[in-house]
């Protein structure tokens, strides 16, 4: 009988040792499989894109940034050209769609767009909701404000009681907040110079680069003007977060860098390029 019972705890003892052996195993594997799956997601983001052909850009209207042809109706501006350049590398046809500025994260994150390309500043804030290509260009928040008025407002303690206009989520919006509490919130750029040109705000807040398209003699808005420069920062492109979009594109950058390709469109649309 004792025996017995002792042939029985050892064949108890090795199927508790396999069981755990076989567990083991299992976890083992299953934690493999989902290692094997995060980084099949990861690289498959690029390849994803040239599977289906088109790389879909999100833009907004902001000259000269993205902006349409005003013959042929098609987008165009320095990114618009960098972005299709950048496509023709990658073998896709470019596809702009244009977003609200103030949903580009969501749009992102969705999948109704592939990247976030139309002179986005690169933040703490954009850092965190997105993964971003190295810089490739020059910009500042400015204060324009119609060029007669120039002469009143030389410093920023002086827009303390002024109505500012400015483009809802974008870097001339948080630096509105700091300045006044009369902040108008609008859908685009252009909307704010609108509004400064109407009268119906004082001054507005804008990138430099568009400010200088379009306040150049001869523009729509060239009774307007800027001496206030409110900072200095850099462009990047938005891809989504944990892909190797950002990785594939950035050597692609330095060759159109190297070519001479961004220098051209840099001259053409006065953008300073970053170094």
């Amino acid at each position: 009988m004792k025996k017995a019972k002792k042939i029985l705890a050892v064949i108890l003892a090795v199927l508790m040792v396999c069981v755990s052996f076989a567990a083991c195993s299992k976890s083992n594997d299953t934690a493999d499989t989902t290692a094997a799956d995060n980084t099949e997601a990861t690289a498959s983001a690029y390849d994803a894109i040239v599977a289906k052909g088109t790389l879909v850009v999100g833009i907004t209207n902001y000259e000269p940034m993205d902006y349409k042809d005003a013959k042929t109706g098609e987008w165009t501006g320095f990114d618009a050209e960098f972005a299709t350049a950048v496509a023709e590398k990658m073998g896709v046809k470019v596809e702009f769609v244009e977003i609200n500025w103030d949903n580009k994260f969501i749009e992102l994150n969705s999948g109704t767009i592939d990247c976030i390309w139309n002179g986005m500043t690169i933040t703490d804030s954009v850092k965190t909701n997105c993964d971003v290509s190295n810089p490739y260009a020059e910009n500042s928040q400015v204060v324009v404000m119609k060029k007669d008025k120039l002469d009143s407002y030389k410093t920023t303690d002086s827009l303390k009681d002024i109505a500012i206009a400015v483009e809802k989520g974008s870097a001339g919006e948080a630096e509105a907040k700091k300045l006044t509490s009369n902040v108008i919130s609008l859908t685009a750029q252009s909307d704010a110079l609108k509004e400064v040109k109407s009268g119906t705000a004082d001054a507005c807040i804008i990138d430099s680069t568009m400010a200088n398209s379009m306040t150049a003699d001869g523009k729509d808005f060239d009774d307007l003007g800027y001496t206030l420069k409110l900072t200095t920062e850099q462009y990047g492109i938005g891809f989504k977060k944990g892909t190797d979009m950002a990785e594939k594109i950035n050597p692609m950058i330095d060759e159109l860098k190297a070519d001479g390709t961004l220098q051209k469109l840099s001259d053409k649309y006065y953008i300073n390029l970053a170094e």
